[in-house]
């Protein structure tokens, strides 16, 4: 065991020895993509007889349940071990393992916050048409204990959601494209997750500049998305060509903590520090000539400008001035009143930001308490 942290480094190795290594109580979030013990007997074959680029790695394979529950229940022991009081862990698996994985998980003392269905828009057939083709994921989040008090940002989850509260059936596409490693038109890795996934589990439950660990790292979705959103991150992965691979993947990842803090400024309460509004902009979380758009009309929009003032409809004031404009003379408050675009494409209110511009003391962690079903 040894008191060194190895932030933003691929350890390479055994994740149950190089997790019993780590100091105890120091990362905030595990986000976990283990093998799923798929127990395949045969090969995959499509109706052309062509041979399906399945997963068949030997890091798959187990010799029985039992032996798969003891490396589980193993890993999980020790990302318990590393997490802070109160962190949070995430595990993805499919009906193979999830349901193996959730029992340990509770058994090792874990608070199951959510299970999330993550629905594939794109699915792989059942090419022997034999069983319902497979077209979802399961992501178990839980808390390290029920009384953990678990980063969730509620608002900032609502961007994924069109502004309305984030369900936990979750559509997004698998990962295809040039978003996929490939080498010589080969996969680098079977079971790549899509960095749609990764962005938003680390935007709903981690702040920017919290430790987000993942002991099968693969090749390197949770370290390149961590590092553009703004989070520190330890990999652990066993496999010396999928570090190469993951290693060059993150060096071309552009730190981009604005789209981090974008999408991940709301809290669910508390009330905002108050912050000047030419600050947001003087620390680049607003630029001269971004519109903001004011709530209940989409026909009034107002540029910023360098001195931190709106323009709109010819007008030029204060966001509070500009806001009282917009709605007819009445007074308001253009703290609440104006939207901003995030990065993740959908509006938030401003208010949002001042929690990033007031420092880290605006950006402390909240808590949601155990009966959070609205």
């Amino acid at each position: 065991m040894t008191d060194y942290l190895p932030l933003d480094s691929i350890l390479t190795g055994d994740c149950i020895d190089i997790l019993a290594a780590l100091p105890a109580e120091s990362v905030d979030l595990v986000f976990a993509d283990p093998p799923y013990n798929l127990q395949l007997r045969q090969e995959l074959r499509r109706p052309n007889e062509t041979l399906v680029d399945g997963v068949t790695d030997a890091w798959d394979q187990f010799e029985s349940f039992a032996e798969y529950d003891g490396f589980t229940r193993a890993w999980l022991s020790g990302c318990r071990r590393v997490l802070k009081r109160d962190g949070a862990i995430w595990v993805i698996g499919s009906y193979h393992n999830i349901y193996r994985v959730g029992a340990i998980l509770q058994d090792l003392g874990f608070w199951i916050l959510n299970d999330v269905v993550w629905i594939k828009t794109n699915p792989m057939p059942n090419f022997r048409g034999v069983r319902l083709a497979n077209a979802h994921e399961t992501l178990i989040w839980a808390a390290k204990t029920d009384r953990s008090r678990y980063t969730f940002h509620h608002r900032a989850a609502k961007v994924y959601n069109d502004g309305k509260q984030l369900r936990s059936d979750w559509t997004i596409p698998l990962c295809t494209g040039a978003e996929r490693l490939r080498v010589d038109g080969r996969k680098v890795h079977s079971t790549q997750k899509p960095e749609a996934l990764l962005e938003r589990v680390l935007t709903v439950s981690t702040e920017p500049g919290q430790i987000v660990l993942d002991p099968f790292l693969g090749s390197g979705t949770t370290a390149a998305v961590a590092r553009r959103l703004g989070r520190r991150w330890i990999g652990i992965e066993q496999r010396s060509e999928y570090v190469v691979h993951a290693l060059k993947r993150v060096a071309a990842v552009e730190p981009d903590p604005l789209r981090g803090a974008g999408c991940a400024a709301g809290r669910s309460s508390g009330t905002p520090p108050r912050v000047p509004f030419a600050r947001l902009v003087h620390l680049g979380y607003l630029n001269a000539g971004d519109r903001l758009y004011f709530q209940g009309s989409v026909a009034h929009v107002a540029v910023v400008t360098g001195d931190g003032k709106l323009q709109c409809e010819g007008q030029e004031g204060s966001i509070h001035q500009i806001a009282r404009h917009c709605a007819g003379g009445k007074p308001c408050n253009g703290w609440e009143r104006w939207r901003y675009r995030t990065p993740c494409g959908g509006l938030a209110p401003i208010d949002q930001l001042r929690w990033l511009a007031a420092g880290p003391a605006g950006s402390a962690q909240e808590s949601q308490p155990e009966a959070q079903d609205e």
